[in-house]
């Protein structure tokens, strides 16, 4: 199996990507600009690849060729995100800049490499289609991030369009929502309002580990429940429940 995940580096992806090597995918992992883990830089079965998501003539020019190889990645772990603040109160320019931003690196740019993937698979004839949504996609977030919400509920609805189209082709197509996970990002609000702050409402008393949503990605991507096509995984320690 070999798996394309962006927004390898760190956090949830980096989890993600340590997760599939374990159980022998070949990677081949994205980042904007951090550094990769030696573990995965020495790694026989990992391949890096530097590309701003937020720069479509970068996508098209170092993405899109990896979907006209002979052998291309049959997953596809759209994990890498964007989360800016932009209140109601800020100018509409400086607002829509905000908004496009995030719409371009957390819906647009899913989109279209799923569209690369996806008319690969149909002739290949198989896929797997992971979306790395949020617990804001369904219960939303406050207004200065309500892009965020809104672009990870349009990656909901996205992935269930197609989940919906391709099964007959042998493709499966999954969301994750997790809530607050333990990375760097959850780290700087830890140090802003304290980890009591954010486990308020959960089932739990400490943040979750994105250990599990990457031992929860190898699983979806091993084919084993491709009839659980369409749905969302939700992994938030209790703080909704659907």
């Amino acid at each position: 199996m070999y798996a394309l995940v962006t927004g390898a580096s760190r956090g949830i992806g980096k989890s993600i990507t340590k997760s599939l090597l374990k159980e022998d995918f070949d990677v081949l992992g994205t980042a904007r600009s951090s550094d990769f883990p030696k573990e995965f830089t020495q790694h026989d079965n990992f391949e890096s690849l530097y590309v701003d998501l937020g720069d479509p003539i970068a996508i098209e020019t170092k993405l899109k060729p990896i979907f006209e190889r002979e052998q291309v990645p049959n997953v596809l772990v759209n994990n890498a995100g964007v989360f800016m603040e932009s209140g109601f109160e800020n100018d509409d320019e400086s607002w829509l800049k905000k908004w496009d931003q995030t719409m371009q690196v957390n819906l647009r740019a899913p989109a279209l490499l799923s569209k690369w993937a996806l008319n690969r698979w149909v002739k290949e004839g198989e896929g797997f289609l992971i979306n790395i949504s949020s617990r804001a996609a369904y219960r939303g977030d406050t207004q200065e991030y309500s892009a965020y919400a809104a672009s990870k509920g349009g990656l909901v609805a996205f992935t269930k369009s197609v989940a919906r189209d391709f099964g007959e082709h042998g493709i499966s197509a999954y969301s994750i929502a997790p809530g607050f996970i333990k990375t760097d990002m959850a780290m700087d609000s830890i140090d802003v309002y304290g980890e009591d702050y954010l486990t308020e409402g959960m089932a739990f008393d400490e943040i979750t580990s994105p250990d599990e949503v990457g031992e929860l990605v190898a699983f979806l991507a091993s084919g084993k429940v491709p009839h659980m096509t369409g749905s969302t995984f939700h992994i938030n320690g209790g703080s909704y429940m659907i």
